[in-house]
């Protein structure tokens, strides 16, 4: 069976928001505004981290931000669970969980074993049997590969996926869940983990130019999409590694993190770090349903 190879289809992005300038300016005179790891409620609401402010805001699609909380942490990935909590990878304490109703927060996990921490979490991704897996980033790269990839049971034990990532970021499952995508930002690559391997071995999927990999979410016809920051834009591939898409930049060029939403699943709102802004683009294909909306 042979794969004729696409023609890649170019989209453009428009701003959706970007952070109001109440919020954006501090008591403390530093400013707010590096967003990551974007999430859709069950109403339609964005919720989304801020890395340099220790926030977690609310965006209804009418463009109202709240804020649910700020903390003494460096949030950098959120999921949300289906009973409603948000659960953050946050690189200073471990791994959060978020009360959205009455903004409190507590520290879940904050290192893989008593008395140890974590190098710095990054993001998360939840398989449909309520299993999480999280990225273990800190400061690893090829002079020293040696990020993890965990996965928390829906029971509450931890494993070990991988050890030896330059840098694991993103992560996203296939649609049959034997399948871990991650992106490696500092090898530029994006990585193929077999679940069903006890091995676990994993292979390139897609080897990206310049800078690295950050984002990674999936599609209904089980597309990789990947927010690709400095070059400025998301790619979509095939299950087979073709570039089929590229959303363009329509804001700054830190093109951090993706969530499908909207009313049809189409929309696909990703995060610039460097304005403050969530960007939106139209997609021909529906994004995967999180756990959240199961």
């Amino acid at each position: 069976m042979t794969h004729p190879i696409p023609t890649l289809q170019v989209h453009a992005s428009a701003v959706f928001s970007t952070i109001p300038e109440h919020l954006a300016r501090r008591a403390n005179g530093q400013r707010a505004g590096f967003l990551e790891g974007p999430s859709i409620d069950r109403a339609g609401n964005l919720l989304c981290v801020d890395i340099q402010a220790g926030r977690i805001y609310r965006i209804s699609m009418d463009k109202r931000w709240e804020v649910l909380v700020e903390y003494d942490g460096t949030p950098n990935g959120l999921k949300l669970h289906k009973d409603g909590r948000a659960f953050i990878a946050d690189r200073k304490n471990g791994l959060m969980v978020l009360n959205t109703a009455t903004g409190s927060i507590e520290c879940l996990l904050p290192g893989p074993r008593a008395g140890e921490r974590f190098k710095g979490l990054n993001d998360l991704h939840f398989a449909s049997n309520g299993d999480l897996y999280f990225t273990d980033q800190g400061r690893s790269g090829l002079q020293d590969p040696t990020g993890h990839v965990y996965k928390l049971t829906a029971a509450g034990g931890l494993e070990t996926v991988i050890a030896n990532a330059p840098s694991p970021n993103g992560l996203v499952l296939n649609k049959r869940e034997t399948a871990l995508y991650v992106a490696v930002t500092r090898a530029n690559a994006v990585w193929r983990i077999d679940l069903d391997d006890p091995a676990r071995r994993a292979g390139l999927f897609a080897q990206l130019p310049c800078a690295g990999p950050d984002g990674v979410a999936l599609d209904d016809d089980g597309h990789v999409v990947v927010a690709h920051p400095t070059l400025g834009g998301v790619w979509v591939y095939s299950r087979i590694g073709l570039p089929l898409h590229f959303i363009a930049t329509s804001a700054g060029e830190m093109t951090t993190n993706i969530a499908f939403g909207g009313a049809d699943n189409k929309t696909l709102f990703i995060t610039e770090s460097r304005t403050g802004s969530i960007l939106s683009a139209r997609l021909p294909v529906a994004g995967r349903a999180m756990f959240s909306h199961a």
